[in-house]
């Protein structure tokens, strides 16, 4: 049976959290928003989401933070990669974490697609329709109309959208419809992930946070909850995967390793793809239906990143004072951060396939770790913030070069003198921070909001700030990049809203 047609201004398909972010974003800036998910229950996989703080400040935004901290593993003290050649051997080098920042949170991937959804599901401008399976894409010239199958009752229904987001992983059927290639990077190899709970005295203390320990060819990384792991290893095309997950452990990790229980294994390869294209009209991809990074959840930065993205663009068009090069923006400002992680993902893969071989070949171990100093880098770095350097919605002209406030990087983290974070005072679209002694943002908020573009003037008299941002002058993104900053008011201020607005390039 089919039913009337539906109308939405933006159909996301996948209520995962890329999804879900995607749509409590819209809804963050007043748009409504149908999701579809297929799935009648959130997934159970044994798997850890790590949010970096910037991901969290993202988060933050929408009132999300709290609920995610309430279901995180204590982040504890930030723990050293260790490499070693057997599970019975002293490292051969052990390599501390940057101390820099705050430590990643991390939360169980059940636990944080659950509570997403339940967010969802009480949101009044969010409709979420669980059981609707997308099954087909058709392009028209005023937006996308879907088809999809409710699994419940096998009832048809026909979708039209203004806009439509495949949110829905890594073997989107909405990529698939749109005919878009994914660009691999190399020759992808086959990995097994095997999650299980041990309390085998030769791994460090299940309850430090992001402990990694790289024995011969397998990195295993602690679920920071006490006695929970997860082993990734490489698998040859002879080998049969999953059929004996702890033989397969024990088998590689060179000793008998205490498993108390395995919960669960996941196949997957490092092909590392990045779609040709984010866009086709008015459909995009984001996360992994974008970028298929495995193992997913690792850090799911660039997702969220995607979303936030995506969604606070797609409300300024549908709110009306945004023009297509805003739009436009979404890809050339996204895929490229995409493009460098895939690469510094590559480069850790890369480092512990050189340290198996060696390993393997009978390599001292003093050799092994002069081969690991050289690399110079953590085997899991990923995720470094993104810098919209060239974005041609962030305006460029005349700003410094070396300013800690400056055009296309995130604005600084600063702490009031009362312990408020700036950021928290930001309006939900874009906010001009104001230095300056005599209020000078006031009249260029007001040119704003005339010509419709939301623009809320933040006066900061507070010293902590002025101590760390070294422009006085400068109007944030909702995703809390700049995109503009001066010392003083400029005299083509309109030409200035005009370009971060996407209405000229």
């Amino acid at each position: 049976m089919t039913t009337p047609t539906l109308r939405t201004q933006v159909l996301v398909v996948g209520a995962g959290p890329t999804g879900a972010i995607l749509a409590l974003e819209l809804a963050h800036h007043g748009v409504p928003c149908l999701v579809v998910e297929r799935a009648v229950t959130p997934p159970r996989h044994p798997g850890l989401d790590r949010l970096s703080a910037q991901a969290m400040d993202l988060l933050r935004r929408l009132g999300l933070a709290d609920l995610i901290r309430k279901y995180a593993t204590d982040p504890g003290e930030p723990a050293g990669v260790e490499w070693r050649t057997r599970l019975d051997d002293d490292p051969v080098l052990v390599a501390p974490r940057p101390a820099a920042g705050e430590p990643d949170t991390c939360i169980a991937a059940a636990d944080l697609s659950r509570r997403l959804r339940d967010e969802l599901r009480g949101h009044p401008l969010i409709e979420l329709r669980e059981g609707w399976t997308f099954t087909g894409l058709r392009i028209e010239a005023d937006g996308a109309v879907a088809s999809l199958l409710d699994i419940h009752g096998g009832t048809r229904h026909t979708v039209t959208a203004r806009h439509l987001v495949g949110c829905d992983g890594g073997q989107s059927t909405v990529r698939r419809c749109l005919e878009v290639p994914m660009e691999n990077l190399g020759h992808p190899a086959a990995h097994c992930s095997v999650f299980f709970r041990s309390a085998d005295p030769r791994l460090p203390a299940g309850d430090r946070a992001r402990a990694t320990v790289v024995i011969g060819g397998v990195t295993t990384v602690t679920r920071g909850d006490g006695d929970g792991w997860v082993a990734h290893l490489p698998v040859r095309a002879e080998e049969p995967m999953g059929t004996d997950p702890v033989a397969m452990l024990r088998g590689r990790l060179g000793s008998g390793l205490d498993v108390l229980e395995v919960l669960g294994v996941a196949q997957w390869d490092d092909a590392l793809a990045v779609a040709a294209a984010y866009r086709r009209g008015p459909v995009f991809l984001a996360g992994e239906a974008a970028h298929p990074f495995h193992p997913s959840g690792e850090l799911a930065d660039t997702s969220l990143a995607d979303a936030v993205d995506l969604g606070w663009k797609l409300a300024a068009e549908i709110n009306g004072w945004a023009g297509p090069a805003l739009l436009d923006s979404y890809e050339t400002e996204r895929r490229p951060g995409a493009l460098i992680d895939r690469e510094l993902l590559a480069r850790g893969l890369e480092t512990r396939r050189r340290f198996a071989r060696l390993n393997t070949a009978g390599a001292a171990p003093e050799l092994l770790a002069g081969l690991l100093r050289q690399e110079g880098h953590r085997a899991d770095a990923v995720g470094l913030p993104a810098r919209h350097a060239t974005s041609a919605v962030v305006w460029h002209a005349g700003a410094p070069a070396r300013a800690a406030v400056r055009p296309g990087v995130r604005a600084p983290d600063v702490r009031l003198d009362g312990g408020t974070a700036l950021a928290d005072r930001f309006g939900p679209q874009l906010t001009l921070v104001d230095l300056t002694s005599d209020a000078a943002g006031a009249a260029l908020a007001a040119a704003a909001l005339g010509r419709g573009i939301p623009v809320a003037h933040l006066p900061v008299p507070d010293p902590a700030v002025r101590a760390a941002w070294d422009t006085p002058l400068a109007l944030i993104r909702p995703d809390r990049h700049v995109a503009w900053c001066a010392a003083a008011a400029p005299h083509n201020w309109h030409a200035v809203l005009d370009l971060v607005s996407g209405q000229t390039t």
